[in-house]
C-alpha cells in the first residue's frame, strides 16, 4: 500500500510540474519571443488599410467582379470561412470532383475571356487542402491580367508591375513555387486609384 501511495504522489507531482511547464511557462515564453522578434506574424499577419484591418495575408478572401484578381476556389464553407477550413475530401477519380472542376473551368474561361484551347492552371479550378490558400500562381495571375486592366482602365504593364511588387519567391529558395498573395495584390491595386 505504501508503494501505491508513493506512486500516486509521484504521478501527481509529475502531472503538476508538466501542467505548470507546458500550460503556463511554455506559452508565456513563446508569446514573449513571438511578440519581441516577430510581432506582425504573432498578431496574425494582418493587412491594414486606412487604419482598418482588411484581413490576414495568411487567409484568402472572396473577391468578385472584374476589377479584382480572384483567389483559388474554396471548399471551406460559404467562401473562405475559417471555421470550416478543410478540403472536400473528393479525389480526381470522383465524378463530383471532376464536374466541379469542369464547372469552375467554364466560369474561369468566361470571366477572363479565354478560348477553349487555353490551358488553365490547376490552382484556378481546384481548392487547396485547407480551402483558405491566399496565394495564386503566376500563370493564374497572368490569365487574369487583361480582365483586371480593362476593368480598372489601366495598362497591363501597370498591373504587371503591381504583381511583381507583391510576388513571393520559393520558401527557403527551394520549396514550393513562386506565388502572388491575392489580398495584398488587390489592396495594392485599390491604393493605385
Amino acid at each position: 500500500m505504501k508503494n501505491f501511495m508513493k506512486e500516486i504522489t509521484t504521478g501527481l507531482r509529475l502531472t503538476a510540474t508538466l501542467v505548470i511547464l507546458l500550460c503556463g511557462i511554455y506559452p508565456i515564453v513563446t508569446l514573449v519571443i513571438g511578440q519581441a522578434f516577430f510581432p506582425a506574424q504573432a498578431d496574425g499577419s494582418l493587412l491594414i488599410r486606412h487604419g482598418a484591418i482588411n484581413g490576414s495575408e495568411l487567409i484568402a478572401q472572396s473577391f468578385s467582379g472584374p476589377r479584382y484578381f480572384h483567389p483559388r476556389p474554396s471548399c471551406a464553407g460559404t467562401g473562405y470561412d475559417v471555421l470550416h477550413s478543410g478540403g472536400s475530401n473528393l479525389g480526381p477519380t470522383s465524378a463530383a470532383w471532376l464536374e466541379s472542376v469542369k464547372a469552375r473551368a467554364t466560369v474561369y474561361r468566361q470571366e477572363n475571356g479565354l478560348s477553349a484551347d487555353v490551358l488553365i492552371p490547376a490552382d484556378a479550378v481546384t481548392a487547396s487542402g485547407s480551402g483558405l490558400d491566399p496565394d495564386i500562381s503566376f500563370q493564374n495571375a497572368q490569365l487574369q491580367v487583361s480582365r483586371v486592366a480593362r476593368a480598372r482602365g489601366l495598362r497591363e504593364e501597370v498591373i504587371w508591375a503591381k504583381i511583381q511588387a507583391v510576388a513571393e519567391g520559393r520558401t527557403l529558395w527551394i520549396l514550393g513555387e513562386p506565388r502572388i498573395n491575392v489580398l495584398r495584390l488587390n489592396m495594392d491595386l485599390d491604393n493605385q486609384l
